[in-house]
């Protein structure tokens, strides 16, 4: 396994409770009743934000049969939609959550879900004693890289990520990956606001940077491409935002209202010219002994 410094994960907990830790009353004004903050998946054009974040949310659960499940971990949990389905809808014995914003957490355990452990941790920190039957994860993956890490560098802690996903589950379980990701546009170009004033030390991957650390551990099973939704989402959250925004101003101040409002509509831009994209990945992992091209052996 490889060791990943401590300055990667203490610079992640710092941007995520950056932007997560400004209050959850504050996303409460301007997101879905589950809290979703992720891309959400619309079916027709006559979709409510409310209704394409539940289909977003069966999606995942779909993904890693979750109606069988014993056992799921949600690496990113946010406040908890996914976790209340496990618990609730589909009765799963035992999810774990895992989450580096307090606030979130504190969200999370409040609700009191059945079977349900939401814990403020790096998954590079985390050791599972028993194996899941899924895994899935929103919106984090791109936390795990840097802004100064080399194209090898992503590539190589990313594939420390599925390592360990690979180890955590069992032989018939599966991960599900939704990720934001560079599309025609690289690291360079990327909106100098963005990178500093919302999501501090975050780093996008490219769809061959995610493939080539998945390489040899997991098989692609499924791929779809939500750029647009996103772009409808974005613009979603910023409409509702500005209908809120008296009673947001009240809660996190004009600056904060202002520059929120400014990110979505610059995000919402960029999903749609094409410059960023979103992926939903369904990946299974492999079962028999492979021999990776770059040399490394897989049991």
């Amino acid at each position: 396994m490889v060791t990943i410094d401590a300055g990667r994960t203490d610079a992640a907990a710092a941007a995520i409770r950056h932007h997560y830790d400004i209050g959850n009353e504050f996303y409460r004004l301007w997101l879905d009743r589950s809290l979703s903050y992720s891309c959400a998946l619309r079916e027709t054009a006559d979709d409510t934000l409310e209704l394409a974040q539940e289909h977003k949310l069966r999606h995942h659960l779909n993904a890693i049969d979750a109606d069988k499940a014993r056992s799921v971990l949600d690496i990113g949990c946010g406040w908890g939609a996914v976790l209340e389905r496990l618990s609730g809808r589909h009765g799963v014995a035992r999810s774990v959550g895992l989450t580096l914003s307090d606030e979130q957490a504190e969200y999370v355990r409040a609700q009191e879900y059945s079977g349900v452990e939401v814990r403020v941790e790096d998954w590079l920190h985390y050791r599972p004693e028993e194996k899941f039957d899924g895994i899935i994860s929103i919106g984090a993956f791109e936390h795990f890289a840097r802004p100064d890490d080399s194209a090898e560098e992503k590539v190589r802690v990313y594939r420390e990520f599925f390592t360990r996903c690979r180890e955590w589950l069992t032989p018939d379980g599966a991960l599900s990956l939704q990720t934001i990701a560079y599309a025609n546009m690289n690291a360079a170009q990327a909106n100098t606001f963005m990178k500093q004033e919302i999501f501090p030390d975050a780093e996008l991957p490219t769809l061959g940077e995610i493939t080539a650390a998945a390489d040899g551990l997991f098989e692609v099973c499924a791929i779809s491409n939500g750029r647009l939704d996103y772009a409808w989402t974005c613009a979603e959250w910023a409409r509702r935002l500005k209908a809120e925004r008296p009673a947001a101003t009240e809660l996190v101040g004009a600056e904060a209202v202002a520059r929120y409002e400014r990110y979505l509509k610059l995000s919402a831009m960029g999903f749609r010219m094409g410059k960023i994209t979103l992926y939903r990945l369904v990946l299974r992992p492999y079962r028999s002994e492979y021999f990776a091209a770059r040399g490394d052996r897989v049991a």
